[in-house]
């Protein structure tokens, strides 16, 4: 049982707490748990297509911290000049540096969410709330697979007949690639308008609309919002308390790093972890009942 077969309900505020917590928090040591903890969720659960991805982010974020430097010129502790003689300086490199660690840990948890979502819980969340949000969402997800293999079938189809997308010289390349592109974008409307006119027909977007569901919040569930709301708490307290202040200009000043900091690093810690420890401790207690059968 990993952290996909949770109650949505649970799904949903866990991924929008920690989303919220990676936005916010420019606390050097909160936005490096989120990203770290982001970074082994999604590896958990991608494989090593999420390793390449995570791979990939990194030398994007230090780009983004390089172009940051550049452009931005606050802060007192000049590294050099640059070629047009505005100051580089070390509190605008570091806060290039937090924010490209905070988009891509928001880029990795969203992967997550991708993975453990599906248009079911979609529509089971939404659909009371609002039919026409849930319906948008549920064709959304099924289509950015479809998509992708739609895509797959037309680059197949034109290598047939010598245009593919790496075949011919560059420029041919970019034609086909052109015209690849302009028969996907046309068949993803197709079926955006088929679709949205089955389920509209089906009564989608009716009031009062019931639609069967197989969640049920069940103790487990309890259990795991009890942990959650408890870090979440603490982590609240953390805010309260000015432990997640910091400042980049002028200078990078953060409230000290005492025992107490220590507990709600630890808290944060608790929570960015959770989903990846209940799978972990799941397969670990499949393993164990499979050893002794």
């Amino acid at each position: 049982m990993g952290f996909e077969k949770c109650h949505p309900a649970v799904n949903f505020i866990y991924f929008s707490a920690v989303i919220a917590g990676t936005i916010l928090f420019n606390h050097p040591i909160f936005l490096l748990i989120s990203y770290v903890c982001g970074f082994l969720y999604s590896i958990k659960r991608g494989g090593w297509k999420a390793l390449a991805f995570n791979a990939v982010l990194i030398p994007l974020v230090a780009a983004f911290a390089l172009y940051y430097i550049n452009y931005n010129h606050f802060g007192v502790t000049v590294l050099r000049q640059n070629m047009i003689g505005n100051n580089m300086t070390v509190e605008s490199l570091v806060y290039g540096f937090v924010l490209g660690v905070s988009a891509a840990g928001v880029l990795m948890w969203f992967s997550c969410i991708y993975s453990v979502f599906t248009t079911d819980k979609v529509v089971y969340l939404f659909g009371k709330v609002s039919p026409r949000l849930s319906l948008f969402l549920a064709i959304l997800l099924r289509m950015v697979p479809r998509i992708k293999k739609e895509a797959k079938k037309i680059n197949t189809a034109q290598r047939g007949i010598g245009r593919g997308a790496n075949q011919g010289n560059i420029f041919q390349r970019l034609r086909n690639s052109i015209r690849i592109l302009s028969m996907l974008i046309t068949w993803t409307i197709d079926s955006l308008t088929l679709a949205s006119e089955s389920m509209r027909s089906r009564g989608s977007s009716l009031r009062g609309r019931k639609a069967f569901s197989i969640y049920r919040f069940d103790n487990r569930d309890r259990v795991y919002v009890v942990i959650l709301f408890a870090c979440l708490t603490l982590t609240m307290m953390a805010v309260m308390l000015k432990q997640t202040d910091i400042l980049y200009d002028p200078r990078i000043i953060m409230t000290p790093i005492t025992a107490m900091s220590c507990l709600f690093y630890a808290g944060y810690a608790v929570f960015c972890l959770m989903p990846m420890g209940l799978e972990v401790w799941t397969q670990y207690r499949f393993w164990k009942a499979r050893k002794t059968l």
